[in-house]
């Protein structure tokens, strides 16, 4: 039996076993959405608490060494644990990766509240760009969106300037807002 560390959970009140809370959803109750909290482990980390929409109970805890301990509740007894994994950082990042909402492109990096996207654009080898400068795409000027990086082989070329060179197989990270990163897509595509 593990020592609890930190202030008692609080749960919801209502129905406790899976087949009480079926037939509570039958009757028109309303279930609330996910609900999270923190707990702070002195020497240890941050524990996080997950409570599903269905009641169900997940812990995280964050230690602070970056590896990370997820656990799974049993449905009939919040207090069960009913798997515990021991995750390094690389793989809970990994795990949070696969965890995030998808997105219409899988290459897309990262969208803001200001409504930027950043998206991975991949050069082909038969690209009319393919040897030519960037520069020469006038991309900046044609679409509005920026090229902040280019990825070749194992190399990251950061505020690449316009006499850069690009090549077939170069993988370029453009900024932009959707449709001008669409557009910057469509004119590095062009072959």
């Amino acid at each position: 039996m593990s020592e609890r560390i930190g202030p008692a959970r609080s749960y919801p009140s209502g129905p406790s076993r899976p087949e009480e809370r079926e037939r509570e959803r039958g009757k028109g109750i309303r279930m609330t959405g996910p609900r999270m909290s923190s707990t702070p482990l002195p020497g240890i980390g941050v524990q996080y608490d997950l409570t599903t929409r269905d009641d169900r109970h997940l812990s995280v805890v964050a230690h602070r060494d970056g590896a990370r301990t997820l656990s799974a509740y049993r449905g009939d007894d919040p207090d069960a644990c009913a798997l515990s994994l021991q995750l390094t950082g690389p793989e809970a990042a990994t795990l949070a990766e696969a965890l995030l909402p998808t997105h219409k492109s899988p290459s897309l990096l990262h969208n803001t509240d200001l409504g930027l996207v950043a998206d991975r654009i991949p050069l082909s080898a038969t690209s009319m760009w393919n040897g030519r400068l960037l520069g020469e795409t006038r991309l900046r000027a044609e679409t509005g969106a920026s090229i902040v990086a280019v990825l070749r082989r194992t190399d990251a070329i950061p505020s690449p300037r316009p006499d850069f060179r690009l090549a077939g197989g170069d993988t370029l990270i453009v900024i932009g807002t959707r449709e001008g990163v669409d557009a910057a897509a469509a004119i590095l595509e062009q072959e």
